[in-house]
């Protein structure tokens, strides 16, 4: 068993309740040669196989199935907004890098969106204002310098005080930023739009398929599976989300659980704009709303112990998101339709890691994606495309592993 087994979610999401497009798989049953081996078939292993298929012979595996992992349980608020602020991550890695890591994710959230408009994937893709509102991590004097720091990289944010901020949106609160260009969208179907994508173009995807193995030499790697096939790749791509493959270095990440309830759908309640809200504190609140009018809230993170431990939690978190998401806006009805758990990565600055797995030549690794998995799965996509096509992604150094 190369990879560490996790129940990546419990309970029922809102998504589960919808239709999506099916994916072409089929059962390996004989030994396979190509140019990339994609492990991983959940938005991360869409984005990167959708990516490299335009140029390379392309194999995506999963151990589930295809979209039947962590990508069912995200809330899907797709925005370039770091969750480490501007202000925080350049005290952590100097101003240049930070400038470049909120930059690059401003592009990637563009070129996702444009990405998805030019495939023609349908995933109830809306674009929606950000509110970022005062809590632990800034105050509003906080704002205020996170507002200046963004815009002095060209990243066009507004500040709210308390009384815009009320009469604007109707929300309580000391102070907030607004942002522009952001957007939400159902990650169920987008990932099984750029899945479809890249088995149209000529990749195989084949399920359910567990990796045991993985032996690399001088022209590339052998994955060896628990059933008995072999598969020869010039590359391979680990992009098995929150299920972290032992070989590769994990320090400085960790694994979180999250909690998420879905509202009915109250459209006549809902704030002006509908824009997405989170907050400027650890852990935070973020809140989103959908196609038919429902409200998704999610937060109460923990750090993760077990399984177990964290789905006893299920009701005292939603009653818990319920409540605050009633002192957010409180002609909501914040009883909830649907409620989950789920866990996912995250890194002490904020970003991702990816890039070459050290000591395993041929094999790349992409995790660690705290509340940007969709964006970051781009930006993935990018660098190692970019990088087996023989190109140099100029901010591939930011994600690296060390």
């Amino acid at each position: 068993m190369l990879t560490r087994h996790r129940d990546l979610r419990t309970g029922t999401t809102y998504w589960q309740s919808r239709p999506m497009p099916r994916v072409p798989s089929a059962r390996l049953q004989r030994d396979v040669e190509t140019d990339v081996l994609v492990v991983g078939a959940g938005i991360s292993g869409a984005l990167v196989a959708e990516a490299l298929s335009e140029r390379h012979r392309v194999v995506i595996i999963d151990r589930r199935g295809p979209v039947k992992g962590s990508t069912a349980a995200s809330t899907a608020l797709v925005e370039y907004e770091i969750d480490t602020p501007l202000t925080v991550l350049t005290r952590e890695i100097g101003a240049a890098d930070a400038a470049r890591a909120w930059r690059r994710s401003h592009l990637a959230l563009q070129a996702l969106s444009a990405r998805t408009r030019a495939l023609g994937v349908p995933c109830d893709q809306m674009n929606r204002d950000t509110l970022y509102l005062a809590g632990n991590v800034l105050d509003a004097t906080g704002l205020k310098e996170e507002r200046d720091a963004r815009r002095s990289i060209g990243l066009e944010t507004d500040f709210l005080s308390r009384a815009a901020l009320r009469d604007r949106f109707g929300i309580e609160r000391a102070a907030a930023l607004l942002s522009h260009g952001d957007f939400v969208l159902d990650p169920r179907r987008l990932t099984a739009g750029y899945l479809r994508a890249a088995v149209a173009r000529g990749a195989r995807l084949h399920a359910p398929v567990e990796v045991m193995g993985v032996k690399s030499h001088g022209g590339g790697v052998m994955a060896f599976t628990k059933d008995g096939p072999a598969i020869s790749a010039h590359s391979l791509i680990f992009a098995t989300g929150y299920e972290v493959p032992k070989l590769i270095p994990q320090d400085g990440h960790r694994i979180v659980s999250t909690y998420a309830i879905a509202t009915r759908p109250q459209r006549r309640n809902l704030w002006p704009g509908e824009a997405l809200v989170w907050e400027a504190s650890d852990p935070y609140l973020y809140v989103r709303t959908t196609a038919d009018g429902r409200v998704i809230c999610g937060g109460e993170d923990e750090d993760f112990a077990d399984e177990e431990k964290r789905d006893a939690l299920i009701d005292a978190k939603a009653a818990a998101l319920g409540r605050k998401l009633h002192r957010l806006f409180p002609a909501l009805d914040v009883t909830p339709q649907y409620r989950w758990a789920g866990s996912f990565g995250t890194t002490e600055t904020g970003l991702p890691l990816i890039g070459p797995v050290p000591h395993k030549p041929h094999c790349w690794a992409v995790l660690g994606f705290g509340g940007n998995g969709i964006t970051y799965s781009r930006i993935a996509a990018d660098i190692i495309s970019a990088a087996l096509s023989g190109r140099a992604d100029s901010d591939a150094d930011l994600y690296r592993f060390r």
